[in-house]
Protein backbone atom coordinates (compact mmCIF):
# COMPACT_ATOMS: atom_id res chain seq x y z
CA UNK A 1 0.00 0.00 0.00
CA UNK A 2 2.79 2.45 0.86
CA UNK A 3 4.58 1.69 -2.38
CA UNK A 4 1.57 2.57 -4.52
CA UNK A 5 1.17 5.88 -2.68
CA UNK A 6 4.81 6.71 -3.28
CA UNK A 7 4.53 5.83 -6.96
CA UNK A 8 1.45 8.02 -7.23
CA UNK A 9 3.26 10.91 -5.54
CA UNK A 10 6.25 10.54 -7.88
CA UNK A 11 4.02 10.43 -10.95
CA UNK A 12 2.00 13.42 -9.79
CA UNK A 13 5.17 15.43 -9.11
CA UNK A 14 6.56 14.63 -12.56
CA UNK A 15 3.31 15.60 -14.28
CA UNK A 16 3.10 18.84 -12.28
CA UNK A 17 6.69 19.74 -13.11
CA UNK A 18 6.10 19.02 -16.79
CA UNK A 19 2.98 21.16 -16.82
CA UNK A 20 4.86 24.01 -15.13
CA UNK A 21 7.63 23.88 -17.73
CA UNK A 22 5.12 23.76 -20.57
CA UNK A 23 3.15 26.66 -19.10
CA UNK A 24 6.29 28.75 -18.71
CA UNK A 25 7.27 28.04 -22.29
CA UNK A 26 3.86 29.10 -23.58
CA UNK A 27 3.90 32.27 -21.47
CA UNK A 28 7.37 33.18 -22.74
CA UNK A 29 6.31 32.60 -26.34
CA UNK A 30 3.17 34.75 -26.02
CA UNK A 31 5.00 37.51 -24.16
CA UNK A 32 7.30 38.17 -27.11
CA UNK A 33 4.40 39.40 -29.24
CA UNK A 34 3.04 41.53 -26.43
CA UNK A 35 6.33 43.35 -25.89
CA UNK A 36 6.42 44.41 -29.55
CA UNK A 37 2.84 45.62 -29.29
CA UNK A 38 3.58 47.57 -26.06
CA UNK A 39 6.50 49.35 -27.70
CA UNK A 40 4.18 50.74 -30.37
CA UNK A 41 1.59 52.25 -28.04
CA UNK A 42 3.55 52.76 -24.78
CA UNK A 43 1.48 50.14 -22.95
CA UNK A 44 -1.79 52.04 -23.31
CA UNK A 45 -4.73 49.75 -23.98
CA UNK A 46 -7.44 51.34 -26.08
CA UNK A 47 -10.88 49.86 -25.75
CA UNK A 48 -14.08 50.22 -27.73
CA UNK A 49 -16.49 50.90 -24.87
CA UNK A 50 -18.94 53.79 -25.21
CA UNK A 51 -19.23 54.24 -21.45
CA UNK A 52 -17.42 57.16 -19.82
CA UNK A 53 -14.92 56.00 -17.22
CA UNK A 54 -15.32 57.77 -13.89
CA UNK A 55 -12.23 57.42 -11.72
CA UNK A 56 -13.13 59.86 -8.94
CA UNK A 57 -16.34 61.37 -7.74
CA UNK A 58 -16.16 64.21 -5.24
CA UNK A 59 -18.12 63.19 -2.15
CA UNK A 60 -18.12 64.15 1.53
CA UNK A 61 -16.53 60.82 2.45
CA UNK A 62 -13.60 61.38 0.06
CA UNK A 63 -13.14 64.95 1.28
CA UNK A 64 -12.95 63.72 4.89
CA UNK A 65 -10.49 61.00 3.87
CA UNK A 66 -8.21 63.46 2.06
CA UNK A 67 -8.39 65.93 4.97
CA UNK A 68 -7.07 63.29 7.40
CA UNK A 69 -4.61 61.73 4.93
CA UNK A 70 -2.54 64.93 4.65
Amino acid sequence: MQKSRREFAKTAALITAGAAVAGTTVMAATNKGASVQDANNNGVVVGSSRKKEILYKKTAAWEEFYKFAK
